[in-house]
């Protein structure tokens, strides 16, 4: 069975999680969308060296905790695949 389908058959199982952490990444995770999406803006000021306020460390927990969940519901889902074999050989 190829690495795709045995995604596919796993799906099932891990769609609950995985959709309704995209769904929270794309909402909670992006807010603000105008002028550009709030957890970038930490991004930038990671990189900039000016991520120094109590507030933008807040932001970023709260932003970027839908991510962080997306991927690792997404890594466990594709874990699960991949150790199939290994559990139908025995």
């Amino acid at each position: 069975m190829s690495f795709g389908a045995r995604l596919r058959a796993r799906w099932p199982e891990h769609q609950g999680k995985v959709t309704a952490a995209g769904i929270g990444s794309l909402t909670l995770g992006l807010a603000p969308f105008y002028p550009h999406a709030h957890v970038w803006k930490q991004l930038v000021n990671i990189y900039q060296g000016t991520f120094t306020e109590p507030m933008d460390q807040l932001d970023l927990a709260m932003h970027g905790a839908p991510w962080v969940a997306l991927a690792f519901f997404v890594a466990r889902w594709i874990a699960s695949a991949a150790r199939e074999p290994a559990a139908a050989e025995r």
